[in-house]
């Protein structure tokens, strides 16, 4: 479409002319690297602090225990070492919840690319404090060490999908989103691999920090914050152009200022105000039930007590580690496969298949573990329904609840969105490292079907309110929750219109740069 053609609907162009054909095939290389690079830095650190700590839990504990009897001239009961054991699982879900609390002022603030790099401040810190605990002879290191850690995961598992979600264009969107799911995956393999026997896995995470240092700030911010809540058009023209390899990038320009028409002076809005809006009711709903789900589904407690689980199982000591390994490896696989297919999918199948896979394989893992003293071979079924379990939530469920937040909201939105979904995600995951031992303890055998439920009550609510989104814009979504919000598209749009009208002329002084307010009105109307 010509820049003509654009100018005779009343569509504003931003000043931003095409140039021809030249640039039509883009070189998305900075693309994938800025995915990659903000994800090793990020997601991998996450995958690595969630599973790292299985391994050496036996060494762990030792450790604790002697410390406890050096101070005090008596060995903990067992009580008392299951809990201080299950607090350090579980805290650092705590400090994930304070790093998703915090994020929305800091990418405000200091944008999405920046965050990021800040971010890895508090990954070194944990990672000092950690390694030294031992040679302090101090478990409160290590404990305050996970907070930190949490903390760093809290805030980039809300900047990280933020800023992927915004420098992708919507053909590739869950394809890059799925980026953040599969650096969680390699992380996992990689606290499995070095979570080795006397080694607490500290001293790598400081090389996943150095790596985003040394790239990351020669990648551009994300266009959209450049434009939206900088409105700087220049710098997110140039930022489009290296992210998209391309010359002509009026077209994405356009979808972008197509969404301030709507709301031209961008003002983040406060969660409460997110919470309020009628408009965006159920995509909240949407989003706290997929993040609980995420959580609640019964993977992490699978990835914080696998050894457990594998030697309940009847699995010979010698070999669990191998087994454990092979979870990873599985993991990482079905989620470079689900960002293979998901542009060809859709969001809607794969997630919906996914948790009704985990539903059938935690029914057959609960047989087979109930069952295993009598049958020689149920063991190596319970091996196999763990691998599938770990394949079925990696198809769907282990990424796509990133992708759909960003995709549920408008800029203005977005980091409210993501501070709730953070919220949900790291409640949950307290929750789970917290009362899983208690429940496996209670419930014995039958612990799995709790999760089973969950994941069936997921399923039935994503049937039924789920859309699909792929390839779809973000009025185009809005447009299908419009029904169920009880709230016309048309009619939302109309009553952002008139509260611009009440003060155009404070928008025109912070906004004139990059849209034409005579433009903007006549296309609105």
């Amino acid at each position: 479409r010509g820049e003509r053609g654009r100018r005779r609907r009343g569509v504003d162009t931003g000043g931003v002319r095409p140039r021809g054909n030249k640039g039509r095939i883009c070189d998305l290389s900075h693309l994938i690297v800025a995915s990659l690079t903000g994800a090793f830095g990020s997601s991998f650190l996450y995958g690595y602090n969630l599973s790292v700590v299985n391994a050496p839990a036996v060494y762990i504990k030792k450790f604790y225990n002697e410390t406890w009897e050096r101070r005090y001239g008596f060995s903990m009961d067992e009580s008392t070492l299951t809990l201080l054991w299950s607090i350090t699982v579980s805290i650092f879900a705590i400090g994930g919840l304070v790093g998703a609390i915090i994020v929305t002022p800091i990418v405000k603030f200091f944008g999405r690319k920046c965050t990021l790099l800040l971010n890895n401040v508090f990954a070194v810190a944990a990672a000092i404090l950690m390694s030294l605990s031992q040679v302090a002879g101090s478990f409160e290191m290590l404990i305050l060490g996970r907070i930190i850690m949490g903390v760093d995961a809290g805030i980039s598992l809300s900047a990280l999908p933020m800023y992927l979600s915004e420098i992708s264009p919507k053909e590739i969107r869950g394809s890059l989103g799925q980026v953040t799911a599969i650096f969680i995956c390699v992380g996992v393999f990689m606290g499995q691999v070095l979570g080795l026997p006397e080694i607490f896995g500290t001293v790598r995470i400081s090389v996943a920090a150095l790596i985003q240092v040394v790239i990351l700030p020669f990648l551009p911010e994300s266009p959209r914050y450049l434009l939206l809540e900088k409105h700087n058009t220049s710098k997110a023209e140039k930022a489009f152009q290296t992210f998209l390899g391309k010359e002509d990038v009026s077209q994405e320009v356009e979808e972008v200022l197509a969404e301030s028409r709507v709301q031209r002076n961008t003002k983040l809005v406060s969660v409460l105000q997110l919470l309020r809006t009628r408009a965006v009711r159920w995509q909240v709903i949407t989003v706290v039930v997929t993040m609980g789900c995420y959580q609640l589904c019964g993977l992490n407690a699978i990835w914080y007590y696998t050894n457990n689980i594998f030697s309940e199982a009847g699995i010979n000591r010698e070999t669990i580690p191998y087994v454990t390994l092979s979870t990873g490896a599985v993991e990482t696989l079905a989620a470079v496969s689900s960002g293979l297919v998901i542009e060809r999918l859709g969001r809607r199948p794969l997630l919906i298949g996914g948790f009704g896979l985990m539903i059938v394989f935690f029914a057959v893992l609960t047989v087979s573990l109930t069952l295993q003293n009598n049958v020689s071979w149920l063991p190596y079924l319970s091996i196999f329904c763990i691998l599938a379990i770990i394949a079925s939530f990696c198809i769907g469920p282990g990424g796509i609840p990133f992708v759909l937040t960003g995709e549920f909201f408008q800029q203005s939105q977005r980091p409210a969105a993501f501070m709730v979904a953070g919220t949900v995600n790291w409640l949950s995951n307290f929750a789970v490292g917290l009362l899983f031992p208690f429940i496996q303890s209670g419930l014995q055998t039958y612990c799995f079907l709790v999760f089973a439920a969950i994941c069936f009550a997921g399923a039935t609510y994503l049937f039924f309110v789920l859309p699909e989104t792929k390839n779809k814009t973000l009025n185009e979504i809005s447009l299908a929750f419009a029904k169920r919000n009880k709230v016309s598209l048309e009619m939302q749009e109309m009553n952002h219109y008139h509260e611009e009208r009440k003060s155009s002329a404070e928008q025109e002084s912070n906004f004139t740069s990059s849209v034409d307010n005579g433009e903007t009105k006549q296309a609105i109307v």
